[in-house]
Protein backbone atom coordinates (compact mmCIF):
# COMPACT_ATOMS: atom_id res chain seq x y z
CA UNK A 1 0.00 0.00 0.00
CA UNK A 2 1.32 3.74 -1.03
CA UNK A 3 0.87 5.23 2.53
CA UNK A 4 3.37 7.92 2.43
CA UNK A 5 2.14 9.25 -1.73
CA UNK A 6 3.26 12.24 -1.61
CA UNK A 7 5.80 12.32 1.12
CA UNK A 8 8.95 13.43 1.22
CA UNK A 9 11.89 11.68 3.34
CA UNK A 10 15.55 12.10 3.95
CA UNK A 11 17.28 8.59 5.25
CA UNK A 12 21.10 9.83 6.23
CA UNK A 13 23.74 6.80 6.05
CA UNK A 14 21.54 5.26 3.69
CA UNK A 15 23.75 3.25 1.10
CA UNK A 16 24.35 0.09 3.06
CA UNK A 17 22.90 -1.56 6.02
CA UNK A 18 20.02 -0.57 7.97
CA UNK A 19 19.96 2.70 5.90
CA UNK A 20 19.62 1.02 2.52
CA UNK A 21 16.40 -1.54 3.85
CA UNK A 22 14.89 1.92 5.13
CA UNK A 23 15.12 3.95 2.09
CA UNK A 24 13.81 0.87 -0.21
CA UNK A 25 10.78 0.37 2.62
CA UNK A 26 9.99 4.20 2.61
CA UNK A 27 10.09 4.30 -1.36
CA UNK A 28 7.88 1.16 -1.72
CA UNK A 29 4.96 2.90 0.51
CA UNK A 30 5.39 5.64 -2.00
CA UNK A 31 7.86 8.59 -0.40
CA UNK A 32 10.26 9.98 -2.57
CA UNK A 33 13.31 9.90 -1.13
CA UNK A 34 16.49 11.47 -0.45
CA UNK A 35 19.55 9.20 -0.05
CA UNK A 36 22.64 10.38 2.20
CA UNK A 37 25.88 8.96 1.90
CA UNK A 38 29.09 10.05 2.34
CA UNK A 39 31.64 8.40 -0.29
CA UNK A 40 29.46 6.25 -1.64
CA UNK A 41 28.52 7.59 -5.03
CA UNK A 42 27.97 4.45 -6.83
CA UNK A 43 25.73 2.39 -4.42
CA UNK A 44 23.82 5.70 -3.76
CA UNK A 45 23.58 6.03 -8.12
CA UNK A 46 22.63 2.18 -7.86
CA UNK A 47 19.99 2.59 -5.48
CA UNK A 48 18.50 5.31 -7.08
CA UNK A 49 18.24 3.40 -10.43
CA UNK A 50 17.08 0.45 -8.62
CA UNK A 51 14.01 2.54 -6.84
CA UNK A 52 13.35 4.23 -10.37
CA UNK A 53 13.32 0.61 -11.98
CA UNK A 54 10.39 0.31 -9.65
CA UNK A 55 8.64 3.02 -10.41
CA UNK A 56 9.32 5.43 -7.35
CA UNK A 57 11.47 8.70 -7.11
CA UNK A 58 15.29 9.12 -5.39
CA UNK A 59 17.52 11.71 -4.95
CA UNK A 60 21.18 10.88 -3.77
CA UNK A 61 23.15 13.42 -1.62
CA UNK A 62 26.26 13.82 0.08
CA UNK A 63 27.04 15.35 3.32
CA UNK A 64 29.48 14.27 5.96
CA UNK A 65 26.40 14.71 8.67
CA UNK A 66 29.20 15.26 11.83
CA UNK A 67 29.69 18.17 9.62
CA UNK A 68 27.23 21.84 10.59
CA UNK A 69 28.20 22.79 7.07
CA UNK A 70 27.66 19.86 4.89
CA UNK A 71 24.86 19.13 6.80
CA UNK A 72 23.04 23.28 6.20
CA UNK A 73 23.96 22.02 2.48
CA UNK A 74 22.25 19.12 2.66
CA UNK A 75 18.83 20.66 4.10
CA UNK A 76 19.62 23.89 1.57
CA UNK A 77 19.31 21.57 -1.19
CA UNK A 78 16.63 19.29 0.03
CA UNK A 79 14.42 22.60 0.37
CA UNK A 80 15.05 24.05 -3.41
CA UNK A 81 13.54 21.28 -4.47
CA UNK A 82 10.21 21.25 -2.17
CA UNK A 83 9.33 20.33 1.05
CA UNK A 84 10.15 17.49 4.12
CA UNK A 85 8.02 15.53 5.48
CA UNK A 86 10.37 12.87 6.83
CA UNK A 87 13.78 11.94 8.01
CA UNK A 88 15.08 9.33 9.56
CA UNK A 89 18.69 9.83 11.22
CA UNK A 90 20.16 6.30 10.78
CA UNK A 91 24.31 7.38 10.13
CA UNK A 92 25.93 5.95 13.12
CA UNK A 93 29.65 4.89 13.71
CA UNK A 94 30.62 2.09 15.92
CA UNK A 95 34.03 1.72 18.44
CA UNK A 96 35.09 -1.07 20.99
CA UNK A 97 37.68 0.55 22.75
CA UNK A 98 38.70 0.44 26.58
CA UNK A 99 37.64 3.13 28.11
CA UNK A 100 40.75 4.20 29.69
CA UNK A 101 42.33 3.97 25.90
CA UNK A 102 39.25 6.08 24.36
CA UNK A 103 41.24 9.15 23.29
CA UNK A 104 40.04 12.43 22.87
CA UNK A 105 39.46 12.20 18.98
CA UNK A 106 37.87 8.42 19.64
CA UNK A 107 35.29 10.70 21.69
CA UNK A 108 34.65 13.80 19.55
CA UNK A 109 34.21 12.00 16.16
CA UNK A 110 31.92 8.89 17.62
CA UNK A 111 29.33 11.41 19.06
CA UNK A 112 29.76 14.10 15.94
CA UNK A 113 28.25 11.49 13.90
CA UNK A 114 26.19 9.36 16.28
CA UNK A 115 24.80 12.02 18.63
CA UNK A 116 25.98 15.81 17.11
CA UNK A 117 24.48 14.89 13.77
CA UNK A 118 20.65 13.96 14.98
CA UNK A 119 20.80 17.01 16.84
CA UNK A 120 22.10 19.45 13.56
CA UNK A 121 19.64 17.48 11.61
CA UNK A 122 16.38 17.63 13.50
CA UNK A 123 16.97 21.56 13.74
CA UNK A 124 17.20 21.81 10.06
CA UNK A 125 13.78 19.58 9.75
CA UNK A 126 11.79 20.84 12.78
CA UNK A 127 11.70 24.37 11.85
CA UNK A 128 9.70 23.63 8.40
CA UNK A 129 8.08 20.88 9.70
CA UNK A 130 6.73 22.93 12.79
CA UNK A 131 5.58 25.62 10.40
CA UNK A 132 3.80 24.02 8.18
CA UNK A 133 1.90 21.82 11.07
CA UNK A 134 2.99 18.31 10.40
CA UNK A 135 6.26 15.76 10.34
CA UNK A 136 7.89 12.60 11.43
CA UNK A 137 11.28 12.07 12.97
CA UNK A 138 12.88 8.70 13.67
CA UNK A 139 15.59 8.49 15.38
CA UNK A 140 18.04 5.16 15.05
CA UNK A 141 19.16 4.42 18.25
CA UNK A 142 20.44 1.39 20.29
CA UNK A 143 19.70 -1.13 23.13
CA UNK A 144 23.43 -0.65 24.30
CA UNK A 145 22.46 2.92 24.60
CA UNK A 146 20.04 1.17 27.32
CA UNK A 147 21.73 -1.44 28.56
CA UNK A 148 25.24 -0.03 28.37
CA UNK A 149 28.50 -2.79 27.43
CA UNK A 150 31.87 -2.59 28.40
CA UNK A 151 34.69 -1.13 26.13
CA UNK A 152 32.06 0.90 24.37
CA UNK A 153 31.80 4.12 26.35
CA UNK A 154 31.07 6.59 23.48
CA UNK A 155 28.76 4.71 21.63
CA UNK A 156 26.19 3.84 24.36
CA UNK A 157 26.53 7.38 25.89
CA UNK A 158 26.01 8.84 22.10
CA UNK A 159 23.11 6.67 21.76
CA UNK A 160 21.51 7.11 25.12
CA UNK A 161 21.91 10.91 24.29
CA UNK A 162 19.94 9.82 21.21
CA UNK A 163 16.98 8.58 22.95
CA UNK A 164 16.94 11.25 25.58
CA UNK A 165 17.17 13.85 22.63
CA UNK A 166 14.07 11.91 21.14
CA UNK A 167 11.84 12.11 24.58
CA UNK A 168 12.78 15.49 24.70
CA UNK A 169 11.77 17.14 21.67
CA UNK A 170 8.82 14.93 20.89
CA UNK A 171 7.50 16.83 24.07
CA UNK A 172 8.53 20.31 22.39
CA UNK A 173 6.93 19.61 19.08
CA UNK A 174 3.90 17.22 19.45
CA UNK A 175 1.17 17.61 18.74
CA UNK A 176 2.30 18.62 15.31
CA UNK A 177 5.51 16.71 14.42
CA UNK A 178 5.91 13.01 15.81
CA UNK A 179 9.43 12.20 16.79
CA UNK A 180 9.94 8.47 17.90
CA UNK A 181 13.02 6.10 17.89
CA UNK A 182 14.19 2.62 17.38
CA UNK A 183 16.70 1.40 19.15
CA UNK A 184 17.67 -2.45 17.50
CA UNK A 185 19.79 -5.68 19.26
CA UNK A 186 22.05 -6.97 16.67
CA UNK A 187 21.63 -6.68 13.08
CA UNK A 188 23.02 -8.36 10.13
CA UNK A 189 24.95 -5.40 8.68
CA UNK A 190 28.64 -4.81 8.33
CA UNK A 191 28.98 -2.93 11.54
CA UNK A 192 28.67 -6.37 12.86
CA UNK A 193 32.37 -7.15 11.70
CA UNK A 194 35.48 -8.30 12.71
CA UNK A 195 36.36 -4.71 11.03
CA UNK A 196 34.19 -3.12 14.04
CA UNK A 197 33.78 -5.41 17.01
CA UNK A 198 35.85 -8.33 18.61
CA UNK A 199 35.08 -12.15 17.77
CA UNK A 200 33.84 -12.20 21.49
CA UNK A 201 31.74 -9.49 20.98
CA UNK A 202 30.00 -10.55 17.85
CA UNK A 203 29.53 -14.55 19.87
CA UNK A 204 27.83 -11.87 22.39
CA UNK A 205 25.25 -10.67 19.96
CA UNK A 206 23.66 -13.43 19.04
CA UNK A 207 23.36 -14.81 22.94
CA UNK A 208 19.81 -13.17 23.07
CA UNK A 209 16.30 -14.79 23.32
CA UNK A 210 16.27 -14.76 19.25
CA UNK A 211 18.70 -16.79 19.00
CA UNK A 212 19.82 -14.83 15.44
CA UNK A 213 20.95 -11.50 14.56
CA UNK A 214 18.21 -9.49 12.96
CA UNK A 215 17.97 -8.55 9.73
CA UNK A 216 17.91 -5.03 8.32
CA UNK A 217 14.40 -5.39 6.83
CA UNK A 218 12.88 -5.88 10.37
CA UNK A 219 14.44 -2.58 11.90
CA UNK A 220 12.92 -0.57 8.05
CA UNK A 221 9.49 -2.30 9.16
CA UNK A 222 9.51 -0.49 12.49
CA UNK A 223 10.74 2.81 10.60
CA UNK A 224 7.82 2.43 8.16
CA UNK A 225 5.30 2.05 11.24
CA UNK A 226 6.18 4.75 13.21
CA UNK A 227 6.13 7.51 10.27
CA UNK A 228 2.79 6.35 8.42
CA UNK A 229 -0.87 7.06 9.52
CA UNK A 230 -0.97 3.83 11.75
CA UNK A 231 1.17 5.21 14.19
CA UNK A 232 -0.51 8.34 14.72
CA UNK A 233 -0.55 8.48 18.42
CA UNK A 234 3.23 7.61 18.76
CA UNK A 235 4.38 10.21 20.67
CA UNK A 236 8.36 10.19 22.11
CA UNK A 237 8.40 6.23 21.71
CA UNK A 238 11.53 3.70 21.19
CA UNK A 239 10.39 0.51 18.96
CA UNK A 240 13.14 -2.26 20.46
CA UNK A 241 13.54 -4.56 17.63
CA UNK A 242 16.48 -6.29 19.78
CA UNK A 243 15.47 -9.82 19.53
CA UNK A 244 14.43 -9.77 23.36
CA UNK A 245 18.24 -8.33 24.33
CA UNK A 246 16.60 -5.51 26.33
CA UNK A 247 13.39 -5.78 27.98
CA UNK A 248 13.29 -2.97 30.21
CA UNK A 249 10.66 -0.33 29.65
Amino acid sequence: MKTLEGKVALVTGATQGIGRAIVLALAEAGAEVWINHLGQPEAATALVARIATHGGRAQAVEADVSSPQQVAAMFERIYAFGELHILVNNAGIILEKPFLDTEEDDWARLLGVDLHAVYRCCRHALGHMQARGDGSIVNIASELGQIGREGYAAYCAAKAGVIGLTKALAREFAPSVRINGVAPGPVDTPMVSLQHMSAAMIARETAIPAGRLGKPEEIAAAVLFLVSPQASFFHGQMLGANGGAWMGA
